[in-house]
């Protein structure tokens, strides 16, 4: 196995426990005693001690290497912050079911952009995973996606926040490009951390948890959320086209309904499972893909 190969298979199994990871993110967010944009702020601002001594002692002076790319990661951060805060909210606002269709659009929009960049159309086996991974993404939420006046405004946040993480995807793409996972994570994040609490603060949202107990739920979002599955998730992006990233976005719905199905009681249909398998059978499809490659401006990504 060459050293390209192991390097994208090292990536697409990044990507895909990223995204296993990440879907704990909704249900932690509605157990959180916090508002939803503080909680996305408790989410960076806890998550940063460990993600700078880590950039510290595992990769000396990339942070100081990092601020090359401050206007980049000044948009990737603001844009993170507007994921957040939009997404978080629109938990509370529509089911769960729709906050995470809507807001996984970022599986469509991030590929379309890696092929306009490479300014070459896809091959049959991208195409066909493509198709197969939106097709299996509609099965496994259509019959519980429900659209209605009530989640309106939930569902267009949803929208937005989908919207805003596929532009974080792509300034990220290209930091990653020079800098390790975690000084790009750590360096994006204090750019993240202001916004949101600002605006919850704006929102009058209520900023602290009561009692020991209630910070539970905050420091399982800024360690399993932000430090692990954000963590790779950035890893990743250095090591795949935005293809693969975009379909590996479409796990998130696999878990979340499996979370509604343990917690809540939601069990998932036959299109449910059908669903999961186009998708899995999606992902075979592009790690066979032999010309799986990052886009510019990722080639010469670091560890």
């Amino acid at each position: 196995m060459t050293s390209g190969s192991r390097g994208t298979g090292m990536g697409l199994a990044a990507a895909v426990v990223a995204n296993l990871t990440l879907a704990t993110g909704p249900w932690l967010v509605r157990l959180a005693e916090t508002g939803p944009v503080a909680a996305g702020f408790w989410r960076l601002a806890l998550a940063m001690p460990a993600l700078l001594i880590w950039s510290a002692v595992a990769n000396p002076g990339a942070l100081r290497r990092g601020l090359a790319f401050w206007p980049v990661l000044l948009v990737a951060g603001l844009a993170f912050a507007a994921d957040l805060a939009t997404w978080n909210v629109s938990i509370h606002r529509t089911t769960l079911a729709n906050a995470t269709l809507f807001a996984n659009s970022a599986t469509l929009i991030y590929p379309v952009y890696g092929f306009l960049i490479a300014r070459a159309w896809p091959s049959r086996p991208q195409v066909a995973a493509l198709l197969l991974a939106m097709v299996g993404g509609g099965m496994l939420l259509g019959q519980s996606a429900e659209l209605s006046h009530a989640h309106l405004m939930g569902d267009l946040l949803a929208l937005f926040a989908g919207l805003a993480y596929a532009v974080y995807f792509i300034g990220m793409a290209r930091v990653r490009a020079a800098v390790p996972p975690m000084p790009a994570l750590a360096l994006s994040g204090i750019a993240t951390m202001a916004p949101l609490l600002l605006l919850a603060i704006g929102l009058g949202e209520r900023l602290m948890p009561t009692g020991t107990a209630g910070w539970g739920p905050l420091i399982g979002l800024a360690l399993v959320s932000q430090v692990f599955g954000q963590g790779l998730m950035i890893y990743a992006l250095g090591r795949l086209p935005p293809l693969v990233i975009g379909i590996t976005l479409l796990l998130q719905p696999i878990v979340a309904g499996g979370i509604g199905w343990a917690v809540y009681g939601e069990r998932p249909g036959v299109p449910d499972w059908i669903g999961a398998l186009l998708v899995a059978v999606a992902l075979v499809l592009v790690r066979r893909e032999p010309k799986v490659a990052p886009v510019a401006g990722q080639t010469r990504s670091v560890a």
